[in-house]
């Protein structure tokens, strides 16, 4: 992974952290996404400990398609081409459906995937001309239909997992693979909207054939291996992370 540089969108939260920490020490230049001031300093301390791969960060808004493409445009020109792209950064919401505003629902799309699309569309003549690229969606376990008051969330993630199955059959003659990586539960900033914190915990892991806590590690070491040469021959998959909660 030495050289190359990878799109992160998301990349200092809580299960961005650790895998942009781990890219760079194989080598990468990670391009991390943020706009959370507090998480983007505590990845810039942890990256600066470390004595291989390269950060750059941009706090562009996501939701700002157009100046996203401008800034990834901007990116491109300086790096010399993005060679994959990770698209995890979400907000999720939570309340009935029926409160929901239209407005609320498009806002949700436009940040969980919109952007994503936006991504892919900066980063993927360059991947076409090089004849290699990786894009890995980051979708979640809530599709499986076991949980209320998500609605938007849970289809936008459901539309990450359409365009992983488009996009691979479509951009697989390019060289570019395109996978899906569903996680489970997390104990991250996520679980604030649960009331009662820890019996959702409990929950969790009896649901879980693994009964311990998924860590923000699981997810790094997925990511890296769709993102590394070995997983050449593998696209248009949904691989799901949850300690057994859910088998697909």
């Amino acid at each position: 992974m030495i050289g190359r540089r990878i799109l992160y969108t998301g990349a200092a939260g809580g299960l961005g952290l650790d895998t942009t920490l781990l890219l760079m020490r194989r080598g990468a230049t990670v391009i991390a996404l943020d706009n959370d001031p507090a998480k983007v300093a505590k990845l810039r301390d942890a990256a600066s400990a470390l004595d291989t791969g390269r950060l750059v960060v941009s706090t562009v808004d996501l939701s700002d398609l157009t100046g996203l493409r401008a800034e990834l445009d901007r990116l491109i020109v300086e790096l010399g081409g993005i060679d994959v792209v990770v698209n995890n950064a979400a907000i999720y919401p939570s309340k009935p459906f029926e409160d929901y505003s239209i407005e609320e629902h498009q806002f949700v799309q436009r940040v969980n995937v919109d952007a994503g699309i936006v991504a892919v569309q900066a980063a993927l003549p360059g991947m076409r001309a090089r004849g290699f690229g990786r894009i890995v969606n980051i979708a979640s376990i809530t599709i499986s239909g076991g949980w209320a008051h998500l609605s938007p969330y849970v289809a936008s993630k459901g539309a990450l997992i359409g365009l992983t199955r488009a996009w691979a059959r479509e951009f697989g003659p390019y060289g570019v693979t395109v996978n899906a990586i569903a996680p489970g539960a997390f104990p991250t900033d996520a679980e604030a909207i649960h009331p009662d914190p820890e019996g959702y915990n409990r929950m969790v892991l009896d649901a879980q054939a693994i009964k311990r806590r998924g860590t923000a590690a699981d997810i790094a070491a997925a990511i890296a291996f769709f993102a590394a040469d070995e997983a050449s021959f593998i696209t248009g998959q949904t691989l799901h992370v949850n300690g057994g909660w859910v088998m697909a």
